[in-house]
């Protein structure tokens, strides 16, 4: 993990890069557009190998309108939620099929030799796995 505090404009979007102090200039996938003056920025890697930038930014805060609409929610097992103006939202089996894929893939990483390269690749596959089920 590698943060750095925003001082002297040391930390500056340029189209479809970003400057830091100590890396230059590094391209990134913008998720969406950075609106204010930007606090600082940490430069994280998860375990799948993938990078990440997370910008801390000074904004106004914008006051939402009021609409004075109002909604219930029941949120169940059968069902994964159930608005009360009726609409239902049916419970998806995406953890279970999940859980079952990284039993599978953390047995095949149990039998492999600790630090060999397909050791590391296997650990690699388990991470994503688990990447998978976190953004669910």
């Amino acid at each position: 993990m590698y943060t750095t505090k925003h001082t002297n404009g040391n930390i500056a979007i340029e189209g479809d890069k970003i400057k830091r102090p100590k890396l230059g200039l590094v391209r990134f996938a913008k998720s969406k557009e950075v609106e204010g003056r930007i606090l600082n920025a940490t430069v994280r890697r998860n375990p799948s190998g993938k990078y990440f930038v997370s910008l801390l930014v000074e904004t106004d805060v914008q006051p939402l309108p009021k609409t004075n609409k109002e909604v219930g929610i029941d949120v169940g097992l059968k069902d994964f939620a159930i608005l009360s103006n009726g609409k239902v939202f049916e419970n998806p089996k995406f953890l279970r099929n999940m859980e079952q894929k990284l039993i599978r893939e953390q047995r095949i990483l149990s039998r492999r030799v600790k630090g060999s390269s397909n050791w590391n690749k296997q650990r690699v596959k388990v991470a994503r796995i688990h990447e998978r089920i976190a953004n669910a």
